[in-house]
């Protein structure tokens, strides 16, 4: 197998700002900075959106006219492709997992403003989305247009082409700096952007930190390990787990006060799906010795701020 080759699509505003957590470096006594890629965009903020600039450069080299792909209810990536099909006059069609709301909010407001068209189904039919997503694409193909289909979190080889740029970006930033970059830590929902930043990573000493928010290092580790294979090199990396919570896209009261005290220590904004899952991971980590002190540590920061809405009544509810 080789590496895919695909020229991309300008989507995000890159690069993305590196900057240091001042005071959550002193309360953990270690050198802790965040890469922003939160601010990739507005609509398409997260980290999503670099792997769509290839794989949107795919679907444009092959002539499609109608992206395919498949989440959450409240999927950042789902948001993400839609907004990027609109960007690149093209349709969009998400299958998504979960109950259609009354009223939609967050990503999925934002999807049905773009026109995605959208397909619900159940979690138990979840295990049979890829074959969902190949009978629209027939669909699609009858009607005439030329359907592309993205995997789920658009985790596969093309779209780890994103963060192995990324992991290029940010090894560029650390040097002009002067900082000696240790770990580089992000949080896991389909293996991608682990595997991307595997790969850019490679070979360099810098360890690449994932925290599971579903599933297990196991399942994580084999899908990491089939999207880096064709490009035959010694990447590595390590699923961090333990940190999932009662489930996915579910959060505690207590995991839900901890993203409020970062958000007023900081003014930094963590989702309850992702980002804020592995920014705990990592803050109670370091508590526990686990996180070098001797070497600069950066939080990729993967977005999310929409999903935030989604918890709107639970933290309304916590303590001011």
């Amino acid at each position: 197998m080789t590496p895919p080759a695909t020229t991309p699509v300008s989507l995000a505003n890159l690069p993305t700002p590196l900057e240091r957590l001042d005071r959550t470096s002193d309360l953990l006594g270690i050198d802790l900075w965040v890469k922003r890629d939160d601010l990739t965009g507005a609509a398409l903020s997260g980290n999503k959106v670099r792997k769509l600039e290839y794989l949107c450069g795919e679907a444009r080299g092959l002539g499609a006219d109608t992206l395919i792909t498949c989440g959450a209810v409240t999927s950042n990536h789902c948001r993400a492709t839609a907004v990027a099909a609109a960007r690149l006059g093209l349709a969009s069609h998400l299958v998504l997992r979960g109950e259609e709301p009354a009223v939609p909010d967050g990503n999925l407001l934002l999807d049905r403003l773009v026109g995605a068209a959208t397909t619900f189904i159940t979690h138990e039919a979840w295990a049979d989305r890829d074959a969902i997503m190949a009978g629209i694409a027939e669909q699609v193909r009858a009607e005439g247009r030329r359907p592309y289909v993205i995997p789920e979190g658009g985790s596969n080889a093309v779209g780890a082409l994103g963060y192995r740029h990324a992991a290029e970006e940010l090894a560029e930033q650390a040097a002009e700096r002067g900082l000696d970059l240790g770990q580089v830590w992000h949080a896991v929902g389909s293996g991608g952007t682990t595997a991307g930043l595997a790969l850019g990573f490679a070979g360099t000493g810098i360890q690449v930190r994932g925290v599971a928010v579903c599933d297990d290092a196991a399942y994580f580790d084999a899908v990491i390990t089939r999207i880096v294979e064709p490009f035959g090199t010694d990447a590595s990396w390590r699923v961090v787990e333990g940190y999932q919570g009662i489930g996915y896209a579910q959060a505690t009261d207590e995991e839900l006060a901890f993203h409020a005290a970062v958000a007023r220590r900081e003014g930094l904004i963590l989702d309850p799906v992702y980002s804020g899952k592995a920014f705990r991971a990592l803050c109670l980590e370091a508590q526990a010795g686990r996180v070098p002190t001797d070497r600069a540590i950066v939080f990729v920061h993967t977005g999310g701020i929409y999903g935030v809405f989604s918890f709107a009544a639970a933290l309304a509810s916590l303590p001011r």
